[in-house]
């Protein structure tokens, strides 16, 4: 989702001129990136399968690469039982494992990696969230251009502070708090810049996350889609999740 851009535009009158530059780029060194994000779809399942990917940054114009693990472990605290996670196709950078429910939604869960000799740890635990109320599609637009509405609702859990991650299929995602909504059934129109064909068919999540997450991933949507400046603003810190290294945080 990170979305960086040279624009270079050169007018003419009535002469014009093309020539061949050269643009310096930032070169940072590859940099661990895990994508952890663990869904638990049916809770009344008896077993639920994850799956991360580990990839490292690229250069500018590079292509992101799997990172290739030397070990990955998921460990519930209050049990203090431990499920490795496995490499599904090699060199692929995805690890997946199938683990009892209850493993993931009873205590604090610690993912731990292990890349090129560091280790990289992460701490969460289970955040419930609520059903769809409703979805369907609108009829409103916001440029006047073919962008497609879809109204969404949904019933907050009262006397508690909770915090949503909708998931609208294509990377598209929306954090939104029960501050102003306690306990009450909230709805809200969301837009796809793209017109969508009639019959093509996506898929609407809501997740529960705690307050850290809410507040990275209302970056990273901010980051990623320009800012209120646009795409030209003056980049933001860079903006990181909670998977550290131990041994250097």
């Amino acid at each position: 989702m990170n979305k960086q851009m040279i624009w270079i535009f050169v007018f003419g009158l009535l002469l014009g001129c093309e020539d061949v530059i050269e643009v310096d780029v930032p070169t940072d060194s590859a940099r661990l990136v895990v994508d952890a994000l663990v869904r638990i779809t049916d809770i009344s399942q008896p077993t639920t399968t994850i799956q991360i990917r580990a990839t490292l940054s690229s250069s500018f114009f590079g292509q992101v690469e799997p990172a290739i693990l030397e070990e990955a472990t998921i460990t519930n605290e209050l049990t203090a039982s431990s499920e490795s996670l496995r490499e599904q196709d090699p060199g692929s950078g995805i690890y997946e494992v199938e683990l009892d429910t209850r493993f993931l939604t009873e205590g604090k869960l610690t993912l731990s990696l292990v890349y090129n000799g560091q280790r990289f740890e992460a701490s969460t635990q289970f955040v419930p969230t609520v059903p769809i109320d409703s979805l369907l599609q609108g009829e409103g637009g916001l440029f006047g251009g073919d962008e497609t509405e879809v109204v969404v609702s949904f019933t907050d859990v009262p006397d508690r502070d909770d915090f949503y991650l909708f998931d609208f299929d294509f990377n598209e995602y929306l954090v939104t708090e029960d501050t102003f909504y306690p306990g009450q059934r909230f709805e809200f129109s969301y837009f796809y810049d793209d017109g969508l064909k009639a019959g093509k068919e996506i898929e609407i999540g809501i997740i529960g996350v705690d307050k850290p997450f809410y507040n990275y991933m209302n970056q990273v949507i901010v980051q990623a889609d320009g800012g209120a400046q646009g795409p030209f603003q003056t980049p933001a810190a860079t903006v990181k999740g909670n998977v550290v290294n131990s041994e250097d945080p």
